[in-house]
């Protein structure tokens, strides 16, 4: 009775959280998370509503919610928050889950992303969750397989799932609006005067890209910063409610979140930067954030270079949330599952 209660009430949010006028995501299929631009308020609040949910509920519930299921986790670049995330669960919702990388599969000998995604639908795939290093990749295998398609980070372009968890992350701590079972806690004032500066490697960051695009439809303002070889001008254009700010100290001085991001070493050829200097202006230590934001919220996507963006002291201190953004990583993608593959639409799939 538990289980069908939970069940029930997850359907529910998980409604809400589908497009009730799918305009920029209508040729993909339903229950895809491609990016953040294609959720409307309602749906973000939905998402939210259905991870609390589902967070609350008795683990043997979760159990037999997606029992059955099956979702492929396809990764073309390494990942260990991101895969493992997603794979606890799916897990947690009794989702039978396979995991297939470009270095232990057929793509090694060069199958194309459509080809490997229609095999995996042979192989009955009702789900892909997808992190590939080139942009737009989830948009292909979306349109080619026919199957809900879940952006685990398309190259530079996107992580949505980040985001939403970055955001649940900030409601938590902020308590600025609850994180409950309320999908209509969402509006375009829910970070109303919450400043987020986002400070490193923008130019190649998918993570900060997602939330300079979410943040501000929440109200928050978003201030990007970091030097020109990783922040170029253009990134300004964003959207409404996203600035450029070079000069960390002054950055920092108006944050409520500091957001920091890792320098990409491996997307760094033909870039001339000096790393002892960019950790001299750019490093989160707890000497500048004592001075400058003593009660700011730090927050980090992972994987972090300790002794570069940021210290020990401060990733380990008592203004740290990035334990607790894995945390809420979880609750998140059990949502995007359940808002993928709904109780009940196996049958009309057969």
């Amino acid at each position: 009775m538990a289980g069908k209660k939970i069940a029930s009430r997850v359907s529910r949010h998980a409604a809400a959280s589908q497009p009730s006028t799918p305009v920029s995501q209508s040729t993909y299929p339903a229950g895809s998370l491609l990016s953040v631009t294609h959720l409307s308020l309602e749906e973000i609040g939905g998402i939210l509503a259905a991870a609390s949910e589902l967070e609350a509920a008795a683990p043997r519930d979760r159990a037999t919610l997606l029992e059955g299921r099956k979702a492929a986790l396809l990764f073309y670049e390494s990942s260990t928050r991101t895969r493992t995330s997603f794979e606890l669960a799916a897990k947690s919702l009794g989702v039978v889950t396979t995991l297939v990388s470009d270095k232990s599969s057929s793509i090694e000998k060069g199958e194309s992303l459509k080809d490997t995604g229609i095999t995996l639908r042979a192989l009955g795939a009702e789900c892909i969750i997808l992190r590939h290093l080139s942009s737009g990749s989830p948009y292909l295998l979306a349109r080619e397989t026919g199957l809900p398609v879940l952006n685990a980070g398309d190259g530079m372009h996107e992580h949505p799932s980040q985001a939403l968890l970055d955001l649940r992350t900030m409601l938590a701590r902020l308590r600025l609006a609850p994180v409950s079972r309320n999908a209509t806690a969402i509006s375009k004032a829910t970070l109303r005067g919450v400043t987020v500066v986002i400070t490193g490697d923008i130019l190649h960051s998918r993570v900060a890209r997602s939330n300079a695009l979410l943040l501000p439809r929440l109200g928050a303002r978003v201030i990007l910063c970091g030097p020109h070889e990783l922040l170029p001008d253009e990134a300004e254009t964003l959207g409404p409610g996203v600035s450029i700010e070079r000069d960390f100290d002054k950055a920092l001085a108006r944050a409520d979140v500091a957001m920091m991001l890792r320098i990409q070493t491996e997307r760094l050829a033909g870039l001339k930067l000096n790393l002892q200097q960019y950790t001299e202006q750019y490093q989160l230590h707890a000497e500048r954030l004592a001075l400058y934001a003593p009660h700011a919220v730090v927050l980090h996507p992972g994987p972090m270079n300790r002794g570069l963006e940021i210290t020990s002291e401060v990733a380990d201190g008592p203004q740290s949330m990035i334990e607790e953004q894995v945390r809420h990583g979880v609750a998140i993608r059990m949502a995007l599952l359940v808002r993928a593959l709904q109780p009940g639409t196996q049958e009309a799939r057969a």
